[in-house]
């Protein structure tokens, strides 16, 4: 079943601004994550229940050089304006439905081709790499785009951690389908649960992260806490949210997207304005957050990352492997 496309006019453009005020306080009261780490973060992944209705500040980040020049998407649209179908297919839902989510205690499986089969916890995945600030573009299969403050660490130290053998070839990413906390996976719009992969090089990239905070915050239930993948030159559908296992494999994995539409998904999802998705232009975008009558941009390959990307796809005919 696909879900076709509704408006992308988000309420905050829309509503009146005594009205979303009121949404927002709302939202802000039901919904933020929990998480800590070794004095990294303050109650990063702690298991008091008053940290899932408050804000939690990520203490110690390092900046990076990306996006330092980007004008940022305005934070309650970047939390109020979510695909995330666990939680419900209108944008809308996630923030509202994800409030009884609960991201701590959280443990990540590693499967497949590995040296061990093992778990790690959150608090020793935010000790394998110093936690950095990555202002990513990140640009949506219908259209529509932000530019976001994630915080995370490179997805290359957790892989060195978990010792794939020669045979991994790709890297597998299992969320979380929890029928109790999650309402949208109760109904069958997807094959549950969402599955996501990328290929090892693509793993391996700098520019790949595991996302565990944005805008200096612990990231919300409704943008994928405790933690996310975030590929920036890729549709985000992509970035697998609530991650719960990592297998690597020889194959190539069967996506949830993929398995759902084979000929409007692709395994390598790319932002590629020269290739249109059936329904949707990709040559231009609109910038999230910027009013009802915003001017679409024009798209660039990649999402604008070629110089540290385009090599991966050297020779590939990126309009069959989209």
């Amino acid at each position: 079943m696909l879900i076709h496309k509704k408006s992308d006019v988000i309420p905050s453009e829309i509503t009146s601004k005594e009205n979303f005020e009121n949404r927002r306080t709302i939202i802000k009261a039901a919904g933020a994550s929990l998480l800590s780490a070794s004095g990294i973060v303050t109650g990063l992944f702690n298991n008091n229940a008053n940290a899932a209705i408050s804000k939690q500040k990520i203490n110690a980040y390092l900046k990076s050089k990306y996006g330092a020049d980007e004008k940022l998407t305005p934070y309650d649209d970047v939390t109020t304006y979510n695909n995330y179908y666990e939680f419900g297919t209108s944008k809308s839902d996630p923030a509202v439905e994800s409030r009884l989510f609960k991201p701590s205690p959280w443990t990540v499986s590693i499967e497949g081709a590995v040296k061990k089969n093992k778990q790690i916890g959150m608090d020793d995945i935010l000790k394998l790499a110093p936690l950095e600030e990555r202002i990513y573009r990140m640009r949506c299969v219908e259209g529509w785009s932000m530019v976001i403050p994630w915080i995370g660490l490179p997805l290359s130290k957790l892989i060195q951690w978990a010792e794939p053998t020669a045979n991994a070839k790709y890297v597998e990413f299992v969320s979380l389908a929890d029928e109790l906390m999650m309402p949208g996976a109760r109904v069958p719009v997807l094959d549950w649960p969402y599955i996501e992969g990328l290929r090892m090089d693509e793993a391996m990239n700098p520019l790949t992260i595991m996302a565990v905070g944005l805008y200096g915050e612990v990231l919300p239930n409704q943008n994928g806490a405790p933690m996310r993948l975030v590929v920036p030159w890729k549709y985000g559908f992509k970035g697998a949210k609530a991650i719960v296992k990592i297998r690597f494999s020889e194959t190539m994995p069967k996506t949830a997207w993929v398995k759902a539409g084979p000929r409007e998904y692709g395994f390598y999802a790319n932002v590629n304005p020269n290739v249109d998705h059936p329904r949707w232009t990709q040559s231009s975008e609109r910038r999230i957050g910027g009013g009802l009558f915003t001017r679409r941009i024009k798209t660039q390959m990649f999402n604008g990352y070629v110089e540290e990307v385009g090599q991966l796809y050297s020779g590939m005919d990126l309009s069959k492997n989209f």
